[in-house]
Parts: C-alpha cells; structure tokens; sequence
C-alpha cells in the first residue's frame, strides 16, 4: 500500500509540474522562437528556390522541428524559475528533484509531439503519400522524450540567467544538427563524418522518419529505436547527477 501511495504521488508530482510549464513557458517568446520559427526559417532558407524533391527533404525536416521544438522548453523552465525564486518555492513542496525533472521532460515532450503533429498533418496534405504511420509515431514519441531530457540536461549549469543557458544549448543543438544527416544524406558522408553523425540522436530518428515516409534507411530500425532509448538513459542520467549536485551546492 506505501509502495502504492509513492508511485501515486511521484506521477502525480509529475502531471502538476508539467501543467505548471505547459501554463507558463509555452507562449514564452524564446520557446516559440526556438521551438517553432526556427526550424520553419532553416527550412524556407533550404528548400525555396531550389530544385529540390519534398518528399526527400522533409524527414529531415522534421526530424529538425522535433529537436527544437522538444528541446526548447527544457533548457528555460530552470534557469527562469531560479532568477523568479520559484525553483526554491517547487522543491519545498512534497516533490523530489526526480518529479520536477520528470515534469520538465514530459512538458518538452508534449509540446514537440503537439507541434510535429501539425507539421506533419500539413506535410502529407503536400505530399500525399502513403506512411508507416506505427514506425512514425512510435519514432516520434521516443525521439520527442529523448530531445526533451536533452533539454533539461542542457539547463543543469548553476547559472540563474536564461539567455547564459541559450548561448549554451544553442552550441550544443546546431552541430547535431548539422552532423544528422539532414543536409547531407549518410549514405553520401565519408566514412569519417558518417561516425561522427552517429553521436548525434537526431541521425537516429531522421533514419527513421525516412523509412517512414520513403521505405528507405540506412541502419537497421532496431539499431535507430535502440540508439534513441539509450541516448534518452544517458541525458536523464547526467540531468539527475548535475541537477542534484547544484542542490547540494545551494542552487
């Protein structure tokens, strides 16, 4: 009955986080910028005036929407809550730091699979074609929780200045995106840079997405949903370490 009780609250714990960040930071101004007009700015860049095939160019594409918009409400919700004197105010309640990071992941989450499905939705009424619609929601899911634990690793550093922790996750975001396959196919990448894109999650599920959409890919789809569940492990493991660490420091 006890074991009952914690698993209660602990979800419970995270349901309310997640409601208390949908509430607050999905309107905020870097969240919108980051989250949804850049990727849509990065694609009009590439695709217009150019001869290229949409149905090639957009898994990549959205694969780049999925990062970005699940990535970034993760990196601000700390950092803005520690400079309100909030996050103190969150931890007194009866919540651990595993709640409240849970909370952040979930809420990073949701707005990544919100915002892919409309993209998505606009995507197959100008491609008209046929998808593997389990492969490519299933991708979505897992990539969009592994994006967002991405994020809330990248808001960890003790800092209380929003804009410190966006000059830094915006060094770590843009060369995955550049090392994934999106611009340049992993079947066209020398051996070298194609090892380099495998430390990026985003090659994983724009592999996916191009078996969802052309039957076609380069690795194995276990090796793809593989990679992504243990990239999703390896950034809430370090997330739990350094978010704990700064509370043994007194935030």
């Amino acid at each position: 009955m006890l074991i009952r009780n914690l698993n209660v609250n602990f979800f419970r714990g995270i349901a309310v986080v997640t409601e208390k960040n949908i509430r607050i930071y999905y309107t905020k101004a870097p969240v919108m910028i980051f989250g949804l007009l850049f990727p849509l700015f990065m694609f009009i860049s590439f695709y217009l005036g150019r001869r290229l095939d949409l149905l090639l160019f957009f898994p990549g594409f959205l694969g780049m929407s999925l990062f970005f918009t699940s990535s970034s409400v993760g990196p601000l919700v700390t950092p803005w809550e520690k400079q309100a004197g909030t996050f103190e105010r969150l931890l007194s309640f009866p919540v651990s730091i595993n709640t409240v990071i849970f909370g952040d992941v979930t809420a990073g989450m949701v707005f990544g699979i919100i915002i892919n499905l409309i993209v998505l939705s606009a995507g197959l009424l100008l491609l008209g074609c046929q998808i593997k619609l389990f492969f490519l929601i299933t991708g979505i899911v897992l990539a969009s929780f592994c994006f967002s634990s991405l994020g809330v690793l990248l808001a960890s550093p003790s800092v209380r200045s929003p804009s410190h922790i966006m000059m830094f996750s915006s060094l770590i975001r843009f060369p995955l995106i550049f090392i994934s396959g999106i611009f340049i196919p992993l079947e066209s990448m020398e051996r070298a840079g194609r090892i380099v894109s495998y430390m990026s999650p985003v090659t994983y599920i724009v592999d996916i997405f191009n078996f969802s959409f052309r039957g076609e890919h380069f690795n194995r789809l276990v090796v793809d949903f593989t990679a992504l569940f243990i990239f999703s492990v390896v950034f809430l493991f370090f997330a739990n370490i350094f978010h704990k660490r700064n509370l043994m420091k007194g935030l």
